[in-house]
């Protein structure tokens, strides 16, 4: 790691290396219980505080240090692996917004057929043979011949959430948690608001939905936090007839525009109308495009939710670990020398 400074109100925790692990002291300091006792010390004024005498009274178990580092080891390894996973996911929504990108936006294949080009990286054989080799005028400039401009409202439904705060939590097995814009960024509902379990199917938000935030921080998201309840300022983004990468590429494609629209708006929270979804412009293929398309670029997305998904499971894991194993209510069994 590269030498860094910190800014006030950041505080460098140096661990006393004969006395404990530093990565199990990181996971010691995460742990409920003393999150729990550094909240109870917070001191509130213009912003609240904690200052360095308060997190020296702190006091944490510690084992042998052989223990220390095989539980810093467990869980490490949970860590390191939802780590992998997520630069991973990273690494295949890049390459598919690649592909999308070249084929859909830059028109790099026709281009190149055009160009007298007898192939292209990516591009099947027979799909690429099929491709026309000069451009149409369209109200968005040249395409390619053959394929149409349509609004990205004519490509996909957009279903606003609820006002859950109607639906208030009855404390039953069937309440849910409350998907706001915050959720959405972080891609969880810890620490979410929940509504009771009256929400109408449709507002019932499962793995792999595709969610769009038109109002504050404008965000487009394939959802992996768990089920949960759609909150208003959030489109639920499906579609009959076109795969949900592709409204997904496509509205990313107009995020920029949309975010310029919503920081003009003089209000608290900037956002956009309906008529900004009519407005922008996407470009469809012929179906035989657009079905190849879909044998490329799905399969790197359905490996991306899988790795989402087993992220959240194995954070879930660690969560549930981690007080057991700092408290020695579960023992790792340390093997040893000689």
């Amino acid at each position: 790691m590269l030498p860094a400074n910190t800014n006030q109100a950041v505080a460098i925790v140096r661990p006393s290396l004969d006395l404990v692990d530093p990565r199990f002291l990181y996971y010691t300091l995460r742990d409920e219980e003393r999150v729990r006792q550094a909240h109870t010390r917070v001191v509130q004024s213009v912003q609240a505080n904690f200052s360095l005498t308060e997190l020296s009274a702190i006091e944490v178990l510690l084992p042998r240090m052989d223990e220390q580092r095989a539980v810093a080891a467990v869980l490490g390894d949970l860590d390191d692996k939802i780590e992998h996973n997520r630069r991973t996911a990273q690494a295949l929504e890049r390459l598919a917004r690649a592909i999308f990108r070249a084929w859909f936006v830059d028109f790099e294949p026709v281009k190149a057929k055009a160009g007298g080009a007898t192939s292209f990286p990516s591009m099947p054989q027979a799909v690429f043979e099929a491709l026309p080799t000069r451009f149409v005028d369209s109200e968005i400039g040249p395409v390619p011949e053959g394929w149409v401009a349509k609004p990205l409202a004519g490509i996909a439904t957009f279903l606003n959430g609820l006002a859950l705060q109607k639906y208030p939590p009855r404390g039953d097995d069937n309440d849910l948690p409350v998907i706001k814009i915050a959720e959405l960024r972080k891609g969880s509902t810890a620490g979410a608001d929940w509504a009771n379990g009256d929400v109408t199917e449709q507002y019932v938000i499962q793995d792999r939905d595709l969610l769009f935030s038109w109002s504050g921080t404008l965000e487009a998201e394939f959802w992996f936090g768990g089920k949960g309840a759609l909150n208003q300022h959030l489109f639920k983004v499906t579609s009959s007839h076109f795969p949900s990468w592709f409204c997904l590429l496509w509205i990313r494609q107009h995020l920029p525009t949309f975010r310029q629209i919503a920081s003009s708006k003089a209000t608290t929270m900037g956002h956009i109308k309906r008529e900004h979804l009519h407005e922008a412009k996407v470009v469809v293929p012929p179906a035989a495009v657009l079905q190849e398309a879909e044998a490329i670029i799905g399969p790197l997305f359905d490996l991306h939710a899988a790795l989402q998904i087993e992220s959240r499971k194995l954070s879930g894991m660690r969560d549930y670990l981690l007080p057991k194993l700092l408290s020695g209510e579960v023992r790792v069994t340390v093997q040893q020398e000689g």
